[in-house]
């Protein structure tokens, strides 16, 4: 009697900016089977470019990634490859970040505090078909749906590219080096800057500046 053929691989590309972390990921998964790391990246145009490269089956994507923002490269890699599943491992808590990552085209959050417990479940549910959250994300999405999507508010309320000016405002940042950093023009910070102090109601730029600084702190903290 024939044995039955073994299971194909899984190739996984890890998109991290640590390379600790990389490292750790790689020991973990190399005890299945069937889940083989097929590339590595640090930043978002390497990924791309490994993508293209090696076609994985899952992308595991960091929020903040060297020089470049994680959510972004997914929007980028929902464009291009619109099958490929992409599940996100963060050291942020999901309470800010994990709701963005699914509307940009990620199909799970994952927070690395929970990595050696929760990942390989959340990367066969996600190479599965469906969509890994926690209990507590998956009750406040229903919840929202089910109160006929509750307006947002506070940071919740800014978009994906304001969210992100607004978190290198807190971390410190000039506009000249917020500008450089995401390729955008001077004029087009300010502009975001304008948005996000009106959306928070905010008096000034030197409020919006105190608050960004105080919740990336607590953000960082927590």
């Amino acid at each position: 009697m024939k044995k039955p053929a073994p299971a194909p691989k899984r190739n996984l590309l890890l998109v991290d900016d640590h390379p600790i972390m990389r490292v750790g990921l790689k020991q973990l998964l190399a005890q299945e089977a069937d889940l083989v790391v097929c590339g590595e990246a640090e930043d978002a145009a390497d990924a791309l470019k490994v993508i293209q490269q090696t076609s994985p089956d899952l992308v595991l994507v960091d929020i903040s990634l060297k020089e470049s923002s994680g959510i972004e490269l997914i929007k980028d890699i929902r464009v291009r490859w619109p099958k490929l599943a992409v599940l996100v491992l963060s050291m942020h808590e999901e309470a800010f970040y994990a709701e963005r990552a699914l509307r940009a085209g990620a199909r799970g959050y994952v927070t690395k505090a929970e990595v050696s417990t929760r990942v390989v479940q959340a990367i066969r549910k996600v190479l599965d078909g469906q969509v890994y959250v926690s209990e507590k994300l998956a009750d406040k999405l229903l919840g929202r749906i089910a109160g006929g999507g509750e307006d947002r508010k506070g940071v919740e309320a800014l978009s994906d590219r304001e969210f992100e000016v607004f978190e290198l405002i807190g971390q410190g940042m000039e506009l000249r080096e917020i500008a450089q950093r995401l390729h955008l023009s001077i004029k087009t910070v300010e502009a975001h800057r304008e948005n996000m102090r009106k959306k928070l109601d905010l008096p000034s730029s030197a409020e919006l500046f105190r608050y960004a600084v105080q919740w990336t702190q607590y953000e960082r903290g927590s």
